[in-house]
């Protein structure tokens, strides 16, 4: 409690002191220091005060206004707290104490120094005037003179065992302001009151006590719940639909791999819009990833809310996924077969009418949401329900019509002509322009017209073919010496040219829809001069093989007659395979005996074999450069050994080179049994062939195939080795040029024999054959395929 009270003691008159006024009980009738002597007369002085304060009696102070007064005087009747007397009176147990102001010991206090102090703070005793006090219990703002360290007076108050309140305090933050509660002190005081209340009732204590062994029961409770479930899945916890919750991790463990992985083997339904499908999980490249998983799931939760609502709740924990990205991205990708993509909308033709067609919107899989849908549902969903996203159509409506009015109708509406030399004509009537007519999006919203330049091309050229002039290459004749047949220059319609002022033309109306072909001159690829100036004069080299017949004598003069004429420039390269191109069924080449891996067989095209050993031939006696040829593995008795070619499409090829001056002309025939390939040119070498002995023999292979159309026998040769020289020397003086020899080496022909099951085991039992194997014979039909080394057909 706070010191601050208004205390006048004694009956004597002091100008200097205040007197009492009003209706108090306290009412001094003597004045005077003679009256001091008088003890029993005298009041108690605490008596006094705290009559005052409690009858509501008004002290003035009149030493304030008294001329000469021991502190500043004030135009106010109390003195202000921020204004505190600056005097000091007589010692308060003197004989002047009821008519004197109280002396101040110590330094002055700041103004308002205990005008915030709260009536539970410590500061020092103070005495104000009864009219300070009066105003300060009314709640109002007042001013008082404030003596610290009177103990006299704090004492006096004390033992009459009434102290009266203390002033209101001033709002937190307005020191000295106006009463009223709140603040600091007011909840203190509050606070302290609700303490006293609760300490002072049996009641009370009786519901603290009864709240404290609840408390208590409850958290015994919660702590052995807890070590109780210590490492047991939370209670309530549903995986995938599987209760696990208060379970053993490990019996968890075993419940939901026996449930999950039966799950991830079964058929799951699958719906994707309005289509229906299904999927196996496993299949699916989808697993249940277990750490995951159990991360999810969780520890055992210590929010005491959390576990005691674990007792009526469920919590749903999704299974997480393992994904095989690329078994999964293959699912995806079977998933999307589903989709509806866009019907673009256009412009068709029904006979020589335009009909515009509305485009339809379609649909896609979204794969990104489907990809989450499946990893984290495959193992609770009945049916696993895909989103979609939609695929709007590229092309306006209203481009489409504009396309139809504008472009479709007008082309259609009239023939198109085309005008050639010598009056001829070419002409596309509607149903025809109908046909190269099409409409396709053009990326903007609306539709770009196309047409079918090869459809109209070959509709349009053969009507004009007739004025056109097919070019011809210059070529010879042979009656005696080579005479030039001079060339053709062409005169040719360049129908993509001719075709740029299609779109114009479909697009007018009447006259304009009429048009001049465009020509071109194209000169042949052997013009008259050059082939004047190649000097093809006379034979350089020639060569004939036969012994063929039937399908292989088919195959051997369609060859030849596709290489008779062939001229080679100088310098340039001949190629066989080049030149002829694919030796097929449509070529006109038929199924012919070949070498399969040193064993007969049939192919289309075979026997050609015969005829590049031919060209090869008229080359090398030509004195010509080779530029690449492959013999066969196999020795044939029918071509000169060393000295032989095999080709194989798009595999084994023959080249030479034309290394002289002057240009080549290659001319063969064919009969019913032989071929001659003729190389015409300027004869500047003479050549020699010399065929070395055969060493090195080998012995063949028997083998043994079951009867049937794949075994075909054969009584084996044996292989050898052998090598052949090429002497080149100069036609006018006989000076050698080159040699060069050439190592060949043949393999054995095996020996085949074809045995039915019962005559397996009497093979067996007859002695060895030990008779010497003869050649592969000279049947004309032999060509071979690629093996280590050599060729085919």
């Amino acid at each position: 409690m706070s010191g601050e009270s208004t205390t006048d003691r004694g009956d004597k008159h002091d100008p200097g002191r205040p007197q009492p006024t009003g209706s108090g009980p306290f009412q001094p009738s003597h004045t005077g220091r003679d009256q001091q002597a008088q003890p029993p007369a005298q009041p108690n002085p605490a008596e006094a005060v705290v009559s005052g304060w409690r009858g509501g009696s008004s002290w003035s102070n009149q030493a304030a206004s008294t001329p000469g007064a021991d502190r500043p005087g004030s135009s106010s009747d109390s003195v202000s707290a921020n204004s505190p007397s600056q005097t000091s009176g007589p010692d308060p147990a003197g004989p002047d104490f009821a008519t004197q102001q109280f002396p101040r010991s110590g330094p002055e206090p700041q103004p308002g120094a205990y005008a915030s102090t709260g009536p539970d703070s410590d500061a020092p005793t103070e005495v104000f005037e009864s009219a300070a006090l009066t105003q300060r219990l009314a709640g109002e703002e007042a001013a008082w003179s404030a003596y610290s360290d009177d103990t006299a007076a704090t004492d006096a108050l004390t033992q009459s065992g009434s102290v009266p309140p203390a002033p209101p305090r001033p709002p937190q933050g307005r020191p000295g302001g106006s009463g009223g509660e709140g603040g600091d002190g007011g909840e203190k005081r509050s606070l302290s009151g609700i303490r006293d209340k609760l300490r002072g009732s049996a009641t009370a204590r009786r519901v603290l006590l009864a709240a404290a062994v609840v408390f208590g029961i409850a958290l015994v409770g919660y702590i052995a719940d807890l070590v109780m479930t210590s490492g047991s899945v939370p209670r309530g916890v549903e995986v995938a639909g599987v209760a696990v919750g208060g379970m053993n991790k490990d019996a968890a463990q075993a419940k939901l791999q026996t449930t999950l992985d039966a799950r991830s083997g079964e058929v799951v339904p699958v719906k994707i819009a309005d289509v229906q499908t299904e999927l196996v999980p496993s299949a699916a490249g989808l697993g249940v990833d277990w750490d995951a998983t159990w991360e999810r799931v969780g520890g055992q939760p210590l929010n005491p809310a959390a576990r005691l609502l674990s007792f009526v709740a469920t919590r749903e924990v999704t299974v997480a996924s393992t994904v095989d990205e690329a078994v999964f991205g293959s699912t995806l990708d079977e998933l999307r077969v589903h989709d509806q993509p866009p019907v673009e909308g256009g412009i068709t033709f029904e006979g020589t009418r335009p009909v515009a067609v509305n485009p339809v919107p379609g649909r896609i899989l979204d794969t990104a949401a489907s990809r989450t849908v499946l990893t984290d549902q495959w193992a609770t969903a009945n049916t696993l329900d895909l989103p979609v996203i939609p695929a709007p159509p590229a092309v306006r409506a209203e481009a489409i019509e504009k396309a139809l009015y504008e472009i479709a109708e007008p082309a259609v509406s009239a023939p198109v002509v085309y005008s050639g030399k010598d009056s001829g004509t070419a002409t596309l009537n509607p149903e025809q322009i109908a046909a190269i007519v099409s409409f396709v999006p053009d990326g903007h919203g609306g539709l770009r017209v196309e047409f079918d330049h090869k459809v109209a091309t070959d509709l349009l050229a053969p009507q004009l073919a007739p004025t056109e002039v097919e070019p011809k290459d210059a070529t010879f004749t042979f009656s005696g010496a080579p005479t030039v047949v001079p060339a053709v220059v062409g005169d040719k319609i360049n129908w993509p040219k001719s075709l740029d002022q299609l779109p114009a033309m479909l697009a007018a109306a009447g006259p304009q829809r009429t048009t001049a072909a465009v020509y071109e001159r194209i000169e042949p690829k052997l013009t008259t001069q050059a082939a004047e100036s190649l000097g093809i004069t006379e034979v350089m080299g020639e060569f004939t093989t036969g012994g063929f017949s039937g399908p292989s004598g088919v195959n051997i003069r369609t060859v030849a007659q596709e290489v008779n004429g062939a001229v080679v420039k100088p310098g340039d390269t001949f190629s066989l395979n080049g030149h002829t191109g694919t030796r097929g069924a449509a070529e006109g080449y038929v199924e012919s005996g070949i070498i399969d891996h040193g064993r007969p067989s049939t192919a289309v095209g075979g026997g050609i074999s015969q005829f590049a050993t031919t060209l090869y031939n008229a080359a090398y006696f030509a004195g010509l450069e080779d530029a690449g040829h492959t013999e066969h593995s196999y020795y044939i008795s029918r071509y000169p050994a060393a000295r032989e070619a095999t080709v194989f499409d798009g595999a084994i090829d023959l080249q030479f080179r034309n290394n002289t001056p002057h240009g080549l002309y290659i001319q063969t025939f064919a009969d019913s049994s032989d071929v001659t390939v003729r190389i015409w040119g300027t004869k500047t070498v003479e050549v020699e062939s010399i065929t070395g002995d055969k060493s090195k023999p080998t012995e063949p292979e028997t083998i043994t195939l079951p009867e049937g159309d794949e075994c075909i026998a054969s009584t084996g040769a044996p292989g050898f080795t052998i090598a052949d020289t090429r002497v080149i020397t100069d036609v006018n003086t006989g000076q050698e040029i080159s040699r060069h020899t050439r190592t060949v080496k043949y393999d054995p022909v095996p020996e085949v024999k074809c045995v039915s099951p019962d005559d397996e085991k009497s093979d067996e039992e007859q002695p060895a054959d030990t008779s010497e194997p003869t050649a592969v014979p000279s049947s004309g039909n032999e060509g071979s395929r690629p093996t280590g080394r050599a060729g085919n057909r």
